[in-house]
Formats: C-alpha cells, sequence, structure tokens
C-alpha cells in the first residue's frame, strides 16, 4: 500500500494540447525587453499611431520612459528630427494627455524630446513611417445588392434599412474558405 501511495506523482503543472500560440512564446521575453526601457504598457508602442495620431507618429516615436522615485510622474522620452522638434514641441499638452488615457491614468507628467539627424531615418535606424492602412473591402457583386436589399426591404425606417442592407451586403460576400 506504501507503494501505491509513493508512485504516485503529481500531475503537470500546465498540459500542452497541441502546438502553443508563438505569441505565449515570445511574451515574456517581450515583456522583458519592454520593462528596460520602461515600458510597462507595451500597447504604447504597438498602437502608437493610434494613441497620438498618424502626424504625431509620422515624426516621432517614443524611445523611453523613466520613473520617479515613487513611480508616479514618469518621463517620456520621443525621438524626433531637428526639423520637427517644434512642431512637436507645441503638441506637448496634446500628446501626454493621449498617452495618460492609455495607462488609464496620469503616469507620464513631462514629455522630453530628443533630437536626431534625419540622415538615420532612411537607413532603418527610426522608420517614422506609420503603418500602411488595410485596404477596403471590394464592392460587392451585383446579385449580393439584390439579395441585401431584398432582406432589408421589410423595414420602413430608412437609416435602419441601409445600416441592414450594408450588414447582409458584408455576410453574404464574405469568403468561405
Amino acid at each position: 500500500m506504501a507503494g501505491k501511495q509513493q508512485s504516485r506523482k503529481s500531475p503537470p503543472a500546465r498540459r500542452m494540447r497541441g502546438f502553443e500560440r508563438t505569441a505565449g512564446l515570445i511574451q515574456p521575453q517581450l515583456r522583458n525587453a519592454g520593462e528596460k526601457r520602461g515600458f510597462a504598457v507595451a500597447r504604447l508602442l504597438t498602437h502608437w499611431t493610434d494613441i497620438v495620431g498618424e502626424e504625431t507618429a509620422r515624426i516621432a516615436q517614443p524611445v523611453k520612459v523613466s520613473y520617479g522615485r515613487e513611480g508616479f510622474g514618469a518621463t517620456l522620452t520621443l525621438l524626433t528630427t531637428g526639423a520637427h522638434a517644434p512642431m512637436l514641441q507645441a503638441d506637448l499638452p496634446k500628446i501626454r494627455e493621449r498617452v495618460n488615457a492609455c495607462y488609464g491614468y496620469s503616469a507620464i507628467s513631462r514629455i522630453r524630446v530628443t533630437q536626431t539627424a534625419p540622415t538615420g531615418f532612411a537607413e532603418g535606424q527610426a522608420a517614422f513611417a506609420p503603418a500602411p492602412k488595410t485596404a477596403g473591402a471590394a464592392e460587392p457583386t451585383p446579385e449580393v445588392q439584390r439579395q441585401a436589399a431584398a432582406t432589408a426591404a421589410g423595414v420602413e425606417d430608412d437609416s435602419l434599412r441601409q445600416a441592414l442592407e450594408a450588414l447582409a451586403q458584408n455576410v453574404l460576400s464574405r469568403d468561405r474558405k
């Protein structure tokens, strides 16, 4: 009886079924790299264009977040070219407000602008081009438009009928692979 109790092993801490997602494998390494530069919220890096807008993202990139002694009142360092620095300086209150909205509290109290030479941008040192926009969906076929109009034909409210037609067109024209 004592042999049965000793041979019983504890179940593994985590059971894997099939392949593990790549994001789950590299997440600890990405978090460590971001935290070394002070980015506790990776969303600030990954969604920079959405947070500050395309125009600002085109001329500036976040480089570092340095925290004060108590953890509040951090300083965000932005990288820009010398020519764009005055325009960026004028937008700092707006940028601070948007970045703090990303954090959810007033994490950033100060923004420091660091200038660099414009020649390094072309070689890939610091690329300020925002990600390209995805192309819109293709125009639905006349058959799909007729089916969508027939689906929403019984609705009397014009705006609701148009919204239902657009929804029906999206559903009917979706690729089915």
